[in-house]
């Protein structure tokens, strides 16, 4: 599924002449092009669909559809490592972590 999903413009510039920004999405950053909002600033909340920013949205309505993406496991979904969801839709645990208890937890449970 390829959500619409709202982030805070971290930082704007140009690349190969089109007007593209870091966008911050609960804590998962992209680079999203800026054509369709050429006046929107750094600090400022857009929809963001493949890439695009679609329309300018106030940080309460970002905020609130952010939480309610997250409780709902879409930020993961839409955001997520596709190699660790495809593990995870395989039945088998994910290999690779950054938490030293998880890892010595899987370490632990293979035969």
């Amino acid at each position: 599924m390829c959500l619409a999903v709202p982030g805070r413009v971290l930082d704007i510039g140009e690349r190969d002449g089109t007007r593209m920004a870091t966008v911050d999405f609960g804590g998962v950053q992209k680079e999203v092009c800026l054509e369709y909002l050429p006046d929107l600033q750094v600090g400022e909340y857009a929809i963001v669909h493949v890439g695009f920013a679609l329309q300018r949205l106030d940080e309460e309505s970002a905020r609130q559809t952010l939480e309610l993406f997250e409780q709902l496991g879409m930020l993961q979904e839409e955001f997520g490592d596709p190699w660790e969801q495809a593990a995870a839709a395989g039945g088998e645990p994910w290999p690779f972590t950054d938490d030293p208890d998880a890892a010595a937890a899987q370490e632990e449970a293979r035969p």
